[in-house]
């Protein structure tokens, strides 16, 4: 017995006889399991970034060992309701929100980073005016999207004030639990 696909085919291959077998024959490819997500928010200067690319180290050795422990990581999405929408209109049913990692920061240490990190970067934004409209914006768009992740219990929040080692750890022990 040869499943429909398998006959489709094996007929595609010339191959039209019967094969004998107590099983059907399944040559279909295996149902592809839909990508699990997982969105990076916090404000500007809650080290998303740098986790960011310390936890894509981490999933590329998790993933080397098992192939089905895969996330994807979305830093700074989405940021606002329409960002939401768009995300829900677009990727409905063709992956999975495992869960919202959401850096949290007060917004003077933030400042404080941004303009520390400024220094160096060549940022044009990482300057006082600026970071405190960009927290205004995330306060006011990106903070409610938190907040509904929250009400259905997908948010892992991490106090984002403390270093990048100990913040690392914490994150760490989240993917650990989550698988």
């Amino acid at each position: 017995m040869v499943s429909r696909c398998g006959s489709r085919l094996l007929h595609v291959l010339g191959l039209s006889f019967p094969l004998p077998s107590r099983r059907p024959l399944l040559l279909c490819p295996p149902l592809l399991m839909k990508p699990l997500v997982v969105f990076v928010l916090g404000g500007p200067g809650a080290g998303k970034g740098t986790q960011c690319a310390r936890i894509v180290e981490e999933m590329d050795q998790t993933m080397a060992v098992n192939a089905q422990k895969n996330k994807f990581l979305i830093d700074g999405f989405p940021r606002n309701q329409d960002n939401l929408q768009g995300w829900n209109k677009t990727m409905d049913g063709k992956a999975d929100v495992s869960f919202v990692l959401f850096f949290d920061c007060n917004n003077e240490i933030c400042i404080e980073r941004c303009l520390e990190r400024g220094k160096s970067s060549g940022r044009s934004d990482d300057n006082r005016e600026s970071l405190e409209k960009r927290i205004q914006t995330y306060l006011q768009s990106t903070k409610p999207i938190i907040d509904l992740y929250e009400e259905m219990g997908k948010v892992k929040k991490i106090d984002a004030s403390k270093s990048v080692d100990e913040v690392f750890d914490e994150v760490v022990k989240i993917f650990d639990k989550e698988g």
